[in-house]
């Protein structure tokens, strides 16, 4: 039988990298992200050394997650683009091939992005990190069935979105 620590390192080995991008979806910044996803660990090693139980250790690292981005965005202050170029703001480029590179995956995910915010989260949860309808329950707490309504919903959007976009 694993000890503690061994299950919670395999959960780091399974879950870091799937949590990191879910983190970097939302919040758009790589260190914080970053940041996020460790503190969310280190939230759960805690619950886990007061002894207190976790069922699916995967909703329960998201659960954590997200409540921390929640956090995050109600102590985030606006930056205008103006001020950012004042203080000499130049974008992290330093050749054409890595810049078309970031502008095609920002393109891919400002679709999704696009979304209205009820269909946003479960159909990048679905489609994009590639949660079973189980898994995205477990993490929101709503029926599957909700979810798949919104899903389908969402999916319909997203085709909607992608007819505009090439047409423009």
């Amino acid at each position: 039988m694993k000890t503690l620590q061994e299950q919670f390192t395999e959960s780091y080995n399974d879950y870091a990298d799937l949590l990191f991008r879910h983190c970097l979806f939302k919040v758009s910044d790589r260190e914080l992200a970053k940041d996020l996803v460790q503190e969310s660990f280190m939230k759960t090693w805690g619950y886990l050394a007061e002894g207190k139980q976790i069922d699916s250790m995967k909703a329960f690292l998201f659960r954590t997650l997200n409540n921390l981005i929640i956090d995050e965005y109600r102590k985030r202050k606006t930056v205008s683009l103006e001020a950012l170029a004042e203080e000499g703001f130049d974008p992290p480029f330093d050749n054409t091939q890595s810049l078309l590179a970031h502008i095609d995956g920002a393109r891919a995910l400002s679709l999704i992005k696009g979304l209205p915010q009820e269909y946003r989260d479960v159909v990048f949860m679905r489609y994009v990190q590639e949660f079973s309808l189980e898994e995205i329950a477990e993490v929101t707490g709503e029926s599957k069935n909700t979810l798949s309504v919104r899903i389908h919903r969402g999916l319909k959007k997203l085709k909607e979105l992608f007819e505009h976009a090439t047409r423009n």
